[in-house]
């Protein structure tokens, strides 16, 4: 796998330097197509000048060395056509040359500078990426008997993670999904999403029944505030919640609400239902045991497909400030798989939203498949850092 990341890589870097090259033509006939028009023009008419323009337009594809390269051809051009009319060393071309090559070479200083912080964002994305990959884990293509996809989505530019979260398992005779919100988005919610993340990995295992289940998440997520939530934010911090367990052999799902909104049921035939569920309180607020929470059991039977999102997707607004409509949307296309609906939603969502998302979203869809899916094939995460710069993947 590393293999072929690396020959994309490669690949990619050649494809630009193929490009750049191909774009390093235009600047070479714009200096030779002025100079030839300067020994047409009239003799008062100096377009030398003008030559400025072939590094300036060289450095919006280039890098500093070939920037260097076409001012230092500008600088030469400049002192050929003083060479060609007699006036080489006299005072007017001699200050233009030297003008001419100032400005070539503060454009090169501002290519280096434009590297330097291409390679730190670079960096920066990097680090991004780790964390992401460590924070959120690309969930599996199938797992059980469902196939599954994942959409996350940053509403802050550059950003990769936020206070959206999902999480799926494998437990006996069953899968347990976890898509949750932490309140506030961006960077500044990471450290309750890793925890309630952590938290799920570890105790889906250990306790037999959601309302448990839930009440650890509780327990977790109220420790973790009172060491570090701070003092002129109390009570302000919390996290929603949805815990759904999808039984290998009977063809239901029970689910579990901690403040979240309800998954959109989609059946063959157009059909969209959307269950009513018994919220509890957002986890991190009332500090509510096992008896806090009700079960709510579903059909969820061969064919059909959970959709869970959460409220960055709802309430995404249009240039109007109208909500995105998810319940038609994800009704008109019912009938697509689990990927091709994600691709559906993210490109519909995007022209809604103009290309800007005011919060972080993220979507799961579960298939329940008719067949005995049991092999475990990681999948790719669909991943739109900044919303509208990124396209999904299937």
């Amino acid at each position: 796998m590393e293999g072929v990341e690396v020959r994309h890589g490669v690949a990619g870097v050649r494809r630009l330097w193929q490009a750049s090259h191909t774009l390093l033509v235009f600047p070479i006939v714009l200096i030779l197509v002025i100079t030839v028009v300067d020994q047409l023009v009239p003799a008062d008419i100096h377009l030398g000048p003008l030559l400025v323009t072939a590094p300036a337009f060289t450095a919006s594809f280039a890098g500093p060395r070939l920037t260097g390269l076409i001012g230092f051809l500008a600088v030469a051009a400049q002192a050929y056509i003083g060479w060609h009319f007699g006036m080489l060393f006299t005072r007017n071309v001699l200050v233009q040359i030297l003008a001419l090559a100032v400005l070539s070479a503060l454009i090169v200083f501002f290519c280096v500078v434009r590297e330097r912080h291409e390679r730190q964002l670079d960096q920066v994305r990097a680090v991004a990426q780790a964390a992401q990959h460590g924070l959120l884990w690309p969930l599996p293509e199938r797992m059980g008997r469902l196939r599954i996809a994942c959409l996350y989505l940053a509403a802050e530019d550059e950003a990769q993670i936020g206070g959206d979260l999902y999480a799926a398992t494998r437990i006996v005779g069953g899968v347990r999904v976890m898509i949750g919100d932490v309140r506030g988005k961006g960077l500044s919610a990471i450290g309750e999403a890793a925890l309630l993340l952590g938290a799920f990995r570890e105790a889906a295992h250990r306790h037999s029944t959601l309302p448990t289940l839930a009440a650890a998440l509780e327990q977790s997520a109220t420790r973790y505030l009172a060491d570090f939530e701070p003092a002129d934010e109390a009570g302000e911090r919390f996290a929603t919640a949805l815990l759904l367990e999808v039984p290998d052999e009977d063809h239901t799902a029970r689910i579990v609400s901690c403040g979240h909104p309800p998954p959109l049921l989609l059946s063959p035939g157009d059909a969209l239902t959307v269950p009513s569920l018994h919220p509890a309180p957002p986890l991190g607020i009332g500090g509510t045991g096992p008896e806090g929470y009700t079960i709510d059991v579903i059909p969820f039977e061969p064919g059909d497909t959970l959709l869970l999102y959460t409220d960055g997707v709802i309430e995404a607004r249009d240039a109007d400030g109208g909500f995105y409509p998810l319940e038609t949307r994800a009704a008109r296309w019912s009938q697509s798989g689990p990927e091709s609906l994600l691709r559906h939603i993210q490109r519909d969502l995007r022209v809604h939203t103009r290309g800007h998302l005011e919060d972080d979203a993220a979507l799961i869809v579960l298939r329940r498949e008719p067949d005995d899916h049991r092999g475990r094939h990681h999948g790719r995460l669909i991943h739109a850092s900044g919303f509208g710069h990124n396209s999904a993947t299937g």
